[in-house]
């Protein structure tokens, strides 16, 4: 590990190795928690259908603040490692590194990326509780990611740095945003538009990497599936579909039929 990545005692002292092991023997439990996350909002949909929204501000600012001062510093610590490697090992070696599960510096950043899947489910309850449009993209987002986390950790897969690295970085972004919205501060709408074109380009991004690592898994220092690279491949694929199609709807579509209404209007 270069001499430069300074690694804080607490992350030193995590024992990704235990944890590993549980991911190994438990990561299914991902199914449970993502049936259970899909029947709850169902049912608690059915619950608010005739009963007034919550407005829920407060609670909704200190939960995305929390979880953006997270990514924050999960970006900081991810991105710095991977940079390293890049100037260091090339370009090849930061995508088929599997060292970052284990490094002082990172063992703990990947484990907590896996983990912060599930409380993240949380950011639909205040969606269904203040009663908000509900979009398939975000249920099925928040499920699939859960599920191809939990499933990559285990695997400890080629790739990881940089999946994790640019989810925090996006993540970091987008719950500031969250945040800064639920406090009701003006926030200039390019910069929601930003979100969702960075969003875009983390799927184009995961599926090029994952065409990388598939070409060089026979390398025995790039570890990876069939299933993983297979899977992966699918959800990026859906993601990059689904989020342009979001894109399209919200910045393109939407202001246009807009545009048109008030042109209707002053004829």
């Amino acid at each position: 590990m270069n001499a430069s990545l300074h690694a804080f005692e607490f992350e030193r002292q995590f024992d990704d190795r235990v944890w590993n092991e549980w991911f190994q023997k438990y990561w299914g439990t991902a199914f449970i928690l993502s049936g259970a996350y899909a029947a709850g909002i169902y049912f608690l949909r059915v619950f608010m259908k005739d009963r007034q929204k919550l407005d829920l501000r407060t609670p909704l600012m200190l939960w995305s603040l929390s979880l953006a001062l997270f990514s924050v510093i999960g970006a900081v610590r991810t991105g710095w490692y991977l940079m390293n490697v890049l100037t260091s090992d090339g370009f090849r070696q930061s995508v088929c590194d599997t060292t970052f599960y284990g490094t002082p510096i990172t063992k703990f950043w990947a484990f907590a990326f896996a983990i912060s899947k599930v409380p993240e489910l949380g950011d639909t309850v205040f969606i269904v509780l203040r009663k908000q449009p509900l979009i398939f993209l975000h249920w099925y987002h928040h499920i699939t990611v859960l599920l191809f986390s939990w499933y990559s950790y285990r695997d400890r897969v080629a790739g990881g740095s940089w999946f994790m690295s640019m989810n925090y970085m996006v993540h970091s972004i987008m719950y500031t945003y969250y945040a800064a919205k639920a406090a009701r501060v003006r926030v200039p709408r390019p910069v929601a538009l930003l979100i969702t074109t960075m969003q875009i380009a983390q799927m184009v991004v995961g599926l090029s990497l994952l065409g990388l690592v598939n070409r060089w898994r026979d390398d025995v220092h790039c570890v990876s599936t069939t299933y993983n690279i297979m899977w992966g491949s699918v959800m990026y694929l859906s993601y990059l579909l689904l989020f342009c199609s979001f894109f399209y709807q919200s910045y393109i579509k939407g202001p246009a039929v807009r545009e048109e209404n008030e042109r209707m209007k002053r004829e």
